[in-house]
């Protein structure tokens, strides 16, 4: 595998309308990336697309080195580990901490068999390394909003999936669960065997250090892409917004305001 995805002159139609046109990306091995954009832009349906749950009106989709149209892709999604909102509402609000994410094993919503010693053990492990093992034992409902993020990235990593798609992760969440939650994807993604990370949001300030790329999505189309430092600049964004903006660095994060 050269390639983590590689989407080539990708459109997507629906009816008469064009959400995607004519995208062209690849993600490489050992890269991680944040995806830029408005509500509106085309993320998801790129998401959905990248996960195999719709297919492209044309071009060429691989994904972990597997080409669509080769490879069955209830498998391919085995591999990939997708932390949505809509994940969020599905959860039931009494199950247990530790039994949601030791439930992503199977891909499931609820556990349905008695778990294993080694799935108990991963399950603290991964809770432990994104700083919510104290939450064990408590109920879904009984978590911050930060803390319930946590709890499904960790479910989202209990099948040791390749890929990982955290789609708007902080949405909802105050400044200090915000930074609480970015401070430790940027130090998981950081142990062995952690997953190449797309993370999708449209707000720069959320792109930490460890996303060395950033993609730009307007109305469809691929807008710039490349490294995050030269992406993220006063003037690429205010052409991207289509407003003067002003870009500040600091401490590796950039962050927005009106010029």
């Amino acid at each position: 595998m050269n390639t983590v995805i590689d989407i080539k002159d990708v459109s997507w139609k629906r009816e008469d309308k064009t959400i995607l046109n004519r995208l062209n990306w690849q993600v490489a091995e050992g890269e991680h990336w944040a995806v830029l954009g408005l509500n509106g832009s085309g993320k998801t349906t790129m998401l959905n697309m990248i996960n195999g749950y719709i297919w492209p009106t044309q071009g060429q989709i691989s994904v972990l080195g597997h080409a669509f149209g080769e490879i069955d892709l209830r498998e391919l999604r085995k591999s990939i580990g997708w932390v949505s909102s809509s994940l969020q509402e599905r959860i039931h609000m009494n199950e247990r901490t530790q039994h949601i994410v030791i439930s992503g094993k199977h891909a499931s919503i609820g556990l349905y068999d008695k778990p294993e010693e080694a799935d108990n053990a991963l399950a603290d492990q991964l809770m432990t390394q994104l700083g919510c093992a104290h939450l064990i034992d408590r109920t879904y409902q009984s978590c911050s909003q930060g803390e319930k993020q946590k709890i499904l990235i960790a479910r989202a990593l209990m099948a040791s999936p390749q890929l990982l798609i955290l789609d708007e992760a902080c949405n909802g969440l105050d400044f200090f669960s915000r930074e609480a939650l970015l401070s430790s994807i940027q130090s998981f993604a950081q142990s062995p065997n952690a997953p190449h990370i797309l993370y999708v949001t449209h707000h720069i300030e959320e792109i930490i250090p460890l996303f060395t790329h950033t993609l730009l999505i307007q109305r469809g189309q691929v807008f710039a892409k490349g490294r995050t430092e030269e992406i993220l600049s006063s003037q690429m964004l205010s052409d991207f917004f289509e407003t003067p903006v002003r870009v500040n660095w600091n401490q590796g994060r950039a962050w927005l305001s009106l010029a």
